[in-house]
């Protein structure tokens, strides 16, 4: 096999003649191609995730022979983020909760449980002032968010959560989110009732929401869906080298097999 290599020749000395004239040569950055015996040919592989900070691995760190495990076990520092809406009569914070995930026998992850959308209200105790204290939580899921996403302007939704269900103390705690338009059109109510019997808590807290702070709140939902569904580390365990092997393997998850069939 014949291998080619670009060598790089600093500039000879320059040459002073006898008429005390400088001579630069033709070309001071040459560039040669040299023949050498043919040697095996060493291939090295680099690949980008964002989902690491390349910082925190160094040349010497093993890596392990399934790309699964690296997108879903070796995730950088967590991050929080959020976004709050403040109103006069109580406050709204939303923060995403990730997905939880389960190895399996072959060294890959499978989703155990999908990320939500946790939804904080806060009742307020003077001007621009609340009480986080008395806070009331509520969870969306995934598709609770996609009929947030496509609530029309004089459209409703309820959702209502059993904290317990299936559990001995099911149906104490029982907790109704609404969503209902304002008389002038300019948004929606969101409104969380909550009674807790276990501790004698009845509350109710409610803040309007107007069109834009919905559209933020769509915006949000719409990017951080597929993350909550676990599908960002499907797409970076992506490997042209084990996919097709993979399919044909595991006709159920091939791309193919409806064609083959």
């Amino acid at each position: 096999m014949l291998h080619l290599q670009l060598q790089l020749h600093s500039p000879p000395p320059l040459l002073l003649s006898s008429s005390s004239s400088l001579k630069l040569p033709p070309n001071p950055h040459s560039l040669s191609l040299k023949r050498f015996p043919s040697k095996p040919l060493t291939l090295i592989r680099c690949r980008h995730s964002d989902l690491f900070d390349q910082k925190t691995f160094s040349s010497s760190t093993p890596q392990p022979a399934n790309p699964a495990a690296v997108s879903v076990g070796a995730l950088p520092p967590r991050v929080y983020v959020g976004h709050s809406i403040y109103k006069g009569k109580a406050a709204l914070t939303v923060t995403p909760r990730p997905p939880e995930f389960a190895p399996l026998d072959s060294g890959a992850f499978k989703i155990s449980r999908e990320g939500y959308v946790l939804l904080q209200f806060a009742p307020a105790i003077a001007s621009r002032q609340y009480d986080w204290n008395r806070k009331q939580v509520f969870s969306l899921s995934v598709v609770e968010m996609g009929s947030v996403i496509s609530l029309g302007t004089r459209e409703s939704c309820e959702f209502f959560h059993d904290p317990l269900k299936g559990k001995s103390d099911e149906g104490k705690v029982r907790k109704v989110l609404k969503l209902e338009p304002l008389p002038d059109g300019s948004g929606h109510f969101f409104n969380l009732s909550v009674q807790n019997k276990i501790v004698n808590i009845d509350e109710n807290i409610y803040i309007p929401v107007t069109k834009a702070e919905l559209a933020v709140l769509s915006s949000i939902f719409n990017f951080i869906m597929p993350y909550l569904l676990g599908w960002h580390t499907f797409a970076n365990s992506v490997n042209p080298e084990y996919s097709s092997g993979v399919n044909n393997a595991n006709p159920r998850y091939g791309g193919d097999y409806e064609w083959n069939r």
